[in-house]
């Protein structure tokens, strides 16, 4: 499971209300992404890729626990990569099927538009652009198998200990 994308780096103590600001709550699903990052960096959606990566300084994901994780998937983020991801957030993304990784200084080791390649068994986190390698916690293998079942909810519905939506 090896995850590799173009990197789009931001700073530290990212909060959950920049990436999900109040005026996404009342949107439909579909609609909610287009708002991420609107206040401090507007237009930042239309530029996103499927594959991208996020790579972020010191507690990314603080303050609420708005489902910005969600919003990241919807748009094609397939990681997180963070000197430190706050913790309700760390498990929000697991909980949406996003990997999301505990890295010291990994916010100095990318700039923007670089590609990153991330190995969650082995724990190593490469910038492929300037060879920069970098260890990072081994994700445990149930967290894993989230993520690759897409989510919490998916994985208690696949083992069957949730109905399926619309049963």
């Amino acid at each position: 499971m090896l995850i590799k994308g173009r990197v789009w780096v931001f700073g530290d103590n990212v909060d959950t209300d920049l990436m999900m600001p109040h005026g996404a709550f009342d949107k439909p699903r579909s609609e909610q992404a287009k708002w991420v990052f609107r206040a401090n960096r507007p237009g930042w959606v239309d530029l996103v890729k499927k594959g991208d990566i996020l790579v972020a300084g010191k507690n990314f994901g603080t303050g609420s626990s708005r489902p910005a994780a969600l919003l990241f998937k919807e748009l094609g983020i397939d990681a997180v990569v963070a000197d430190s991801v706050n913790g309700l957030f760390y498990r929000n993304c697991i909980d949406f099927g996003l990997p999301a990784f505990n890295c010291a200084s990994v916010s100095d080791s990318f700039r923007e538009n670089e590609i990153a390649e991330i190995d969650p068994r082995a724990g190593t986190i490469r910038n492929v652009t300037t060879g920069i390698s970098l260890k990072t916690g081994k994700l445990p293998e149930l967290l894993l198998k989230i993520i690759a079942a897409g989510g919490l909810v998916e994985l208690l519905t696949h083992e069957g200990y949730l109905e399926p939506s619309g049963s």
